[in-house]
């Protein structure tokens, strides 16, 4: 490891970056040469003191999350998340595959959503980042851990996946997961990470087996998702898709008409954050 490097690569890209780039606001009598230790901090959610430590290069390796995260704060390409690994002792992350960096290009767009719910997801269905509101009306889906972290996986498994949506959905979902599984599964090969997580529902979960012998594919769902919140009832929602082929991921962004009714709950939500509000 290069402390002294490490330390010079991280202030010069902080000086670099504007508070525009990040999506911040500049605010008054700023004086500091692009973003403050303190806002970088808060963007790669870790204490200022600890990221004060790394850019003086007073402190031990940062670990392998760690530096994923300095990766997505300062919204780095591919090429400057590589030297960065390198910098800190650590092997450059394989570019094949699912990957959870998320490229400057889409982290700049979702930096400008943050009054609409949208979120980053791997090919595999595993989500990497949520706006605020996408965490208020589909929960914190970044939390989960193992085979679990996959969409996939989870609404074959976890009956609180299936309670974000409707019942009379609830067969087209499945199609459309199994579906999407098996082109994954197929198109990288018996050895992949999506043919190990479609074996395992195979053994695990009757529903599955059955949808994966009918070899469906290229199912998608129309132009509307109905979403079930517990605060504000089933809200009909457009999803548009913003694919990124180079890292195998897509941004969704989760859309209402002004002025109809499930606008007005999305301002609503909004204003709820993610509290789950009991009854009164």
């Amino acid at each position: 490891m290069d402390q002294r490097d490490l330390a010079a690569f991280l202030r010069g890209r902080r000086e670099a970056l504007q508070p525009e780039d990040v999506g911040m606001p500049r605010g008054r009598r700023r004086r500091t040469p692009g973003l403050r230790r303190e806002e970088v901090a808060a963007l790669c959610g870790m204490s200022t003191d600890y990221y004060s430590r790394l850019e003086r290069g007073h402190d031990r390796q940062p670990s392998e999350q760690m530096l994923t995260a300095i990766a997505r704060g300062f919204h780095l390409t591919l090429d400057e998340r590589d030297h960065l690994f390198l910098l800190a002792g650590h092997n450059a992350p394989v570019r094949a595959g699912f990957s959870d960096h998320v490229n400057a290009g889409m982290m700049r767009i979702l930096d400008r959503l943050e009054d609409t719910p949208a979120q980053v997801v791997t090919g595999l269905g595993e989500t990497v980042i949520q706006t605020p509101l996408a965490v208020a009306l589909l929960g914190d889906q970044t939390r989960f851990t193992g085979p679990a972290r996959s969409i996939y996986y989870r609404w074959f498994s976890d009956p609180d996946e299936r309670a974000l949506y409707p019942l009379d959905d609830h067969p087209m979902h499945s199609r459309v997961y199994t579906a999407r599984l098996r082109e994954k599964a197929t198109r990288q090969g018996p050895h992949s990470q999506a043919a190990a997580l479609a074996a395992r529902l195979n053994a695990a979960n009757p529903e599955f087996a059955a949808l994966w012998t009918q070899h469906e594919v290229g199912l998608t769902y129309t132009g509307h998702k109905r979403i079930v919140h517990p605060q504000v009832g089933t809200i009909s929602l457009y999803c548009q898709v913003l694919v990124d082929p180079d890292q195998s991921q897509s941004l969704l962004v989760f859309t209402a008409t002004p002025g109809s009714e499930d606008y007005d709950k999305l301002r609503l939500l909004g204003v709820i954050g993610d509290q789950r509000l009991s009854p009164a």
